[in-house]
């Protein structure tokens, strides 16, 4: 089990904040990376559309992760890196989060998007796989839900 210390830690140094978990807001969140996360898949859509989708869903998912913990944060980059204490998501993994944001970043500030079709494609593989546990974590956390 994935203790809070490290969450805690980051909570004294200013990086997140103890706020306990709101329903509604893991709700949402959760209902928002969803459908989000279908639609990046469909083919039909610009490589630059289904890449916001994944990101966007891959970050929803994250932050519920967290949010489902009592913590929040103000800053993307670091609503991914908690993923290996929130869920106990493996470094592989946290890379491929951690390159998407990179490669928003560059799209969204600096109006740059490389066309990567296989990091697209790891994204919704990993966002896949955060989205059946951040499922089961809400379940375990919300049973009537």
């Amino acid at each position: 089990m994935v203790t809070n210390d490290n969450l805690d830690n980051l909570v004294r140094i200013r990086g997140l904040k103890a706020e306990p978990p709101d329903h509604r807001e893991c709700e949402g969140l959760l209902r928002s990376a969803i459908q989000r996360l279908k639609d990046a898949g469909i083919g039909e859509l610009a490589y630059s559309s289904r890449f916001d989708l994944a990101y966007n869903a891959a970050h929803a998912l994250a932050l519920t992760a967290l949010r489902l913990r009592g913590y929040r944060s103000d800053r993307r980059y670091l609503v991914f890196q908690c993923l290996s204490h929130t869920l106990g998501l493996d470094r592989v993994s946290i890379r491929i989060f951690s390159l998407a944001h990179e490669r928003r970043n560059l799209a969204e500030y600096e109006g740059y998007m490389d066309e990567d079709e296989r990091l697209l494609a790891e994204l919704i593989e990993k966002s896949e796989k955060m989205e059946a546990v951040v499922k089961q974590r809400f379940s375990d956390a919300y049973p009537a839900a």
